[in-house]
């Protein structure tokens, strides 16, 4: 979030649980922005899905967003996703034909993809990331996909960032 910030971009974060408070898999807990009825989604462009283990499962069990993901792809709109939640897209067909990566171990839940082992694949409009440890990576490319190379490159000097881990693109 704060590279995205950084980056000049208007974030909002979206909790698909009951309440705005929720814990990643490891028990930190993040405050969202805004409830997932409560959003209006039509003027996004990318849609990103954090990873983690019970995060991802939330997120594929909320049928709402799994509503919204398909509308968005179907639109030609960007969707990201990192660590374990490429298996959302992957479930949902979203993956076909495309390059992909996330967390070592999940592979098979990509349905349709080609696997790619690199920090961060871009393909048509789908952006994945391997990781946590590839979290700075992933959000620069964001940054560069919605806000050009110059200002994913200052992004990155700025947090003293080496450059030389460039997403595999399209």
């Amino acid at each position: 979030m704060d590279i995205l910030r950084r980056g000049g971009l208007d974030v909002t974060t979206v909790s698909v649980a009951a309440t705005l408070q929720v814990s990643g898999a490891h028990g930190i807990p993040v405050v969202a922005d805004a409830l997932f009825a409560e959003v209006d989604f039509s003027g996004g462009d990318l849609l990103v899905l954090p990873g983690g283990g019970s995060g991802t499962k939330n997120l594929n069990a909320h049928e709402g967003l799994k509503n919204l993901l398909k509308q968005h792809a179907a639109a030609g709109k960007k969707i990201a996703a990192i660590c374990a939640a490429p298996m959302v897209l992957g479930g949902l067909g979203l993956l076909q034909g495309k390059r992909a990566t996330c967390y070592p171990g999940m592979e098979n839940t990509l349905q349709g993809a080609t696997i790619a082992d690199a920090s961060v694949v871009k393909d048509g409009n789908i952006i994945t990331g391997k990781g946590p440890g590839y979290t700075f990576e992933f959000a620069l490319a964001l940054v560069a996909e919605l806000q050009g190379q110059a200002k994913e490159e200052a992004g990155a000097a700025e947090l003293l960032h080496p450059t030389n881990h460039k997403p595999l693109l399209s």
